[in-house]
């Protein structure tokens, strides 16, 4: 461990030289994008929750869904317009969504290369021309109706999940654009023979170790005396991959890692027992919906935890915040802004559920990882990070803080096929 220790701090320096632990940070937009009024006092929320899972476009889940700028054609690299077929609950295997491929498929905002992609058209499958209906994600469904659906909701980064775990804690990837090369463990974790692809500001392609040391927003919280959590599976369980303070070395190997990373399995328990932090991170497993994996299982498991944030006693201060880390290679129609030289990525999913969300409500404000950081930062009166959450929609607009308290509204889960 001291040989990786070393190697560690040797990157950390280079990192934090570059432009005070920001290297390869974006630059800000010329103009922000427009941000509506919002609707009373947002210190009404005392919890803050960000749900983050795992690579689905809003095509692929909303494209249905009444009100939404959704889609239910595709057009293919021939220039053909079909009709999205099925998503089977468990796909048959996964689509390419390196940033290669995302590129690829978003083609300069053609929107018509999916099918190109590894996966996204074997054997005339056309995988990645897929979606799922109210029947296959009913619950997901009922939370859309009866709180926010945002469908101007880009991922940060024109790529896949390590980056854009990152902007979801610190506004930016370090420049990192793809997943590390070990497949089970990412981040300051990784074997000293890891890599990552990171970008510079200068659009060339490098490599180095995945381990970064910039600035987040829980360093941010801890400043202000602001408490946080941050639940995911831990080191050896499916999932942990996605644990984003794993690569940033200041909360990896200090007492912020043993203090506040906890195991994802814990925060039903602490909603229910009205334990939660002011922020809050969950990501999961098996539960993710990645492909592969089971849409059913993980939604079964979404509604697990809201059910207990529901029935705690923090649900009449509380917002979550539920998204879904990356395209994963499927289809959607509307393309990315151009916010910089790294983003965005395709449209994600985004579910806002708080008693004081308007009910029933389809925003179209655009946003992106950085909202949702920038939202706690409106919140608890903290500085932003980087260019992206300075100007960043802080999502606001998507409630009501005047309005009666939404009840909670607690479902069943389903039996899976």
């Amino acid at each position: 461990m001291a040989q990786k220790d070393s190697r560690l701090a040797i990157l950390a320096v280079t990192v934090c030289s570059a432009a005070a632990c920001g290297q390869n940070q974006p630059p800000a937009p010329t103009q922000p994008p427009p941000q509506p009024q919002p609707a009373g006092d947002v210190n009404l929320i005392a919890h803050v929750i960000f749900v983050v899972k795992e690579n689905r476009t809003f095509d692929n889940y909303f494209g249905t869904f009444p009100g939404a700028d959704g889609e239910q054609f595709g057009t293919t690299s021939t220039g053909a317009s079909i009709k999205l077929g099925h998503t089977p609950d468990r796909t048959p295997h996964d689509i390419g969504h390196s940033w290669q491929d995302a590129i690829k498929a978003i083609d300069g905002g053609k929107m018509d290369r999916f099918d190109l992609i590894p996966g996204g058209n074997d054997n005339g499958e056309l995988l990645s021309y897929t979606q799922m209906t109210e029947a296959d994600i009913p619950n997901y469904f009922r939370y859309a109706r009866s709180f926010v659906l945002a469908d101007r909701m880009f991922s940060s980064l024109t790529g896949p999940s390590f980056p854009n775990h990152l902007y979801t804690v610190g506004a930016q990837s370090g420049g990192a654009i793809n997943n590390p090369t070990s497949a089970s463990v990412w981040g300051c974790d990784a074997d000293d023979t890891s890599t990552v692809e990171t970008l510079t500001t200068q659009g060339t392609i490098t490599r180095q170790f995945p381990c970064f040391d910039f600035a987040t927003l829980v360093d941010r919280l801890d400043q202000a005396g602001v408490s946080w959590k941050y639940y995911a599976p831990g080191k050896g369980q499916p999932g942990y991959i996605w644990s984003a303070l794993d690569a940033i070395r200041h909360v990896r190997l200090s007492a912020l890692w043993t203090q506040h990373v906890v195991p994802d399995s814990l925060f039903a328990d602490d909603a229910a027992a009205g334990r939660l932090p002011a922020v809050s991170w969950l990501v999961t497993g098996a539960a993710s919906e990645h492909p592969p994996d089971s849409t059913c299982l993980g939604e079964n498991w979404t509604v697990d935890q809201l059910n207990a944030v529901m029935r705690g006693p923090d649900w009449d201060t509380t917002a979550v915040f539920i998204t879904w880390d990356d395209f994963g290679g499927f289809y959607d129609h509307v393309p990315p802004p151009a916010a910089d030289q790294f983003g965005f990525g395709p449209r994600v999913p985004l579910l806002i559920v708080s008693p004081y969300a308007r009910p029933g409500y389809v925003s179209h404000t655009p946003y992106e990882f950085s909202s949702l950081l920038r939202f706690a930062e409106v919140r608890f009166n903290l500085a932003p990070l980087t260019a992206r959450d300075t100007v960043a929609n802080d999502m606001r607009d998507s409630f009501d803080f005047q309005q009666r308290a939404l009840p909670p509204l607690l479902l069943d889960t389903r039996a899976c096929p």
